[in-house]
Formats: C-alpha cells, structure tokens, sequence
C-alpha cells in the first residue's frame, strides 16, 4: 500500500469541493466562504496547540489531521495549489530560519 500524501488530500478536497454541500462536508465548507473556513481552521490551531500543550499524543495526532484538512481547504478556497506553499518551503531552506524571519518585512 502506499503512503498517503498532503497531495492525496489536496486532491481528495478538490473532487469533494465540487460536491453538493448537502451531501459533503468539503463542499458546504467552499460553500460558506472563506471567512468561515479560516474561523474552522483557526478553531483546529487552538484545538492542536491544546493537545500539544497536554503531552496528549492521540488527541495531538487526531486534531493535526482535522489542522491540515482545515487549512487544505482554506487552500482551495483561495486558489493556492499545496505545490506553492511547498515551493515557498523549499525556497526557505536555503537559508536559516533566523536569517529568514530577520529578512521579513517588520509587522
């Protein structure tokens, strides 16, 4: 059996985009936008940092698939194939990541 991918669930919540929101969970998420996808994903962050904080390895486990399925859908929502975020990942290799976060414009 091969390994499943971030590609494989990318692809996984293109196909289920295009569903019904009736009938998927994907498609209703697409459905209510971008403001409400991100609010999910935002809710998976703080559920993840939870179980991180608690040394709770299933739970750290179960709450990061719910993190990466989230943010594939924000992902799609906004048209940013995983191909350019893994780009944008390989590009930030090249450097350290102090010397990278010292090269980001002030917030």
């Amino acid at each position: 059996m091969s390994e499943f991918t971030l590609a494989d669930l990318e692809a996984i919540v293109a196909e289920r985009a295009k569903a019904s929101p009736e009938e998927s969970w994907t498609a209703k998420l697409v459905s209510k936008g971008q403001t409400k996808a991100a609010k999910k994903l935002g809710e998976e962050a703080v559920e993840t940092v939870i179980a991180a904080i608690a040394e709770d390895r299933e739970n750290l486990t179960s709450e990061t698939a719910d993190l990466l399925y989230h943010l594939l859908v924000v992902l799609k929502i906004a048209d940013i194939p995983l191909s350019a975020v893994m780009d944008e990942l390989a590009r930030r290799t090249g450097q350290s990541g102090l010397a990278e976060k010292a090269g980001r414009a002030p917030s």
